[in-house]
């Protein structure tokens, strides 16, 4: 019996995304533009004739950045973020990344395919994919099959709640001299605060007081969060 399976990489996520932590749990919380690279032989405008008929489309991905995908003993349930990240369930009921196959999948809103120079670019809205992600597959959603209304979602039946995001005046001013010397944009901004607004805390961690740190785009982020807020105590650039 096979018990691996090799699969080839056929592009890289480039995302706004620089670390996990901050992410959205599913695609499609927020809006932010990435783009896959294809690498070769698989960057070829061929291999996209016709894909611009649909308007989303599925992406077949690895965890590659999961510090356990090595660890051979399987385990059988794990804690969802969205159970409060205490009571166990099974992995296969679960859309963790702790999982036998180190495989994601997630649907996108398709933009445009472009070359640019010598790369052939996927460009997409509402991915949930890290930075440098390596792409598997990329397949067309099809609406009358893969919609399903009447589907039943468990415990995520519904999309998460979001917290108002707001700015100290410290960071207001951070950001409004960010924006005034053209290093954000107004984009990295609202992407930004949708992504804040989600609480990207782990489920178990309820202080109050604690400053979180998170990369974005190009930006490094400190927030606090409280029951129906979050705020933003300061905002630095992120030299390239």
């Amino acid at each position: 019996m096979m018990t691996e399976l090799a699969l080839p990489i056929i592009g890289y996520m480039r995302s706004t995304y620089k670390e996990k932590f901050g992410i959205p749990r599913q695609p499609n919380l927020v809006q932010v533009e990435s783009y896959i690279e294809m690498v070769g032989p698989y960057n070829d405008l061929l291999a996209f004739e016709g894909i611009e008929e649909f308007s989303h489309l599925w992406l077949v991905w690895q965890f590659h950045d999961n510090k356990n995908q090595h660890n051979s003993q399987f385990r059988p349930q794990v804690r969802p973020p969205r159970l409060g990240g205490n009571k166990k369930i099974g992995v296969f009921a679960t859309r963790s990344m702790y999982r036998p196959s180190p495989i994601g999948l997630s649907v996108v809103k398709l933009k445009e395919v472009r070359k640019v120079g010598k790369h052939v670019r996927v460009y997409v809205t509402g991915s949930d994919l890290l930075d440098g992600t390596p792409i598997m597959d990329i397949k067309p959603y099809i609406q009358y099959s893969d919609a399903i209304i009447e589907a039943q979602s468990g415990y995520a039946q519904d999309e998460p709640p979001r917290k108002t995001v707001i700015w100290s005046d410290e960071a207001e001013q951070q950001k409004q001299q960010l924006l005034g010397n053209g290093k954000i944009s107004v984009q990295t901004i609202q992407e930004l605060e949708a992504v804040l607004s989600l609480d990207p805390r782990p489920a178990y961690q309820e202080d109050e007081e604690r400053v979180y740190g998170m990369k974005f785009a190009n930006v490094d982020i400190h927030f606090k969060i409280h029951a129906q807020q979050v705020l933003i105590v300061a905002i630095q650039h992120i030299p390239s």
